[in-house]
């Protein structure tokens, strides 16, 4: 029983400091179920469901406070729609593409901690030839491992100078969600299986997820959040490289 309560506690906090940056949390959920020793056939098929409703949360508070840009988010979207559901397609050993990711991570990690970026500064202009093949590997990356693909796309952006904080915040959330949904699609082809607890996951993921966006959406700088990104993302290379 007191597993279980820490289980739910900790799930809430991954929730919210996932939403408060516009990311899901799959990456987190993933590495909270291994921890607790959750069934593997069912752990990719709950953090992707719980991904889409943190992401829901997240994008709306995101599109309220005005950060959303549609003509920033479809040149990933068009590509990584079809990919999430191809990778979802792919049974393969998700140990290796865990490691690649978690050692991935660690490079915007660096670039984040230390990067100045001026939420004044004139941004940089998206090539879309590069926005595509962008979304097309994370797309693919998603849907075999089960994520959103937020915890990658969101450095990308931020280094490329293609738009501010909060942006890439709603436009990675809306990212999620369509990735999660494709990926998911991917795995129904197979069958799912999901936790005998999935409801309570649920209803506490909603709960941190509508915590964390409103934060993060309406009181948090833009320092301030590129700041929990860089600690994100090094939770969830921590988690890929050693769970």
């Amino acid at each position: 029983m007191h597993a279980e309560l820490i289980f739910y506690w900790l799930l809430f906090f991954v929730a919210m400091l996932y939403a408060s940056v516009g990311h899901g949390g799959a990456s987190g959920y993933l590495a909270l179920m291994a921890l607790f020793s959750f069934s593997p056939d069912s752990m990719r098929s709950t953090a992707l469901i719980l991904n889409i409703f943190v992401s829901l949360i997240a994008f709306v508070q995101y599109y309220r406070g005005g950060h959303f840009r549609w003509s920033l988010f479809w040149p990933f979207a068009i590509a990584s729609i079809p990919a999430a559901f191809i990778g979802g397609l792919i049974t393969i050993n998700p140990s290796v593409y865990k490691v690649m990711l978690g050692a991935l991570l660690i490079f915007p990690i660096i670039k984040l901690a230390g990067l100045k970026f001026d939420e004044e500064k004139q941004t940089q202009k998206q090539g879309l030839a590069g926005s595509i093949a962008i979304g097309f590997v994370i797309g693919l990356f998603s849907g075999m491992i089960g994520i959103g693909g937020g915890i990658i796309l969101s450095p990308v952006i931020l280094l490329l100078h293609w738009a501010n904080m909060k942006q890439t915040a709603a436009v990675s959330a809306l990212f999620i969600l369509v990735n999660s949904v494709s990926g998911l699609a991917g795995i129904f082809t197979q069958g799912l299986h999901f936790n005998p607890a999935m409801a309570w996951m649920v209803i506490v993921a909603l709960m941190g997820g509508l915590t964390g966006s409103y934060i993060g959406a309406m009181k948090v700088k833009g320092v301030l959040l590129r700041r929990v990104l860089a600690f994100v993302l090094l939770i969830a290379s921590f988690k890929l490289l050693f769970t």
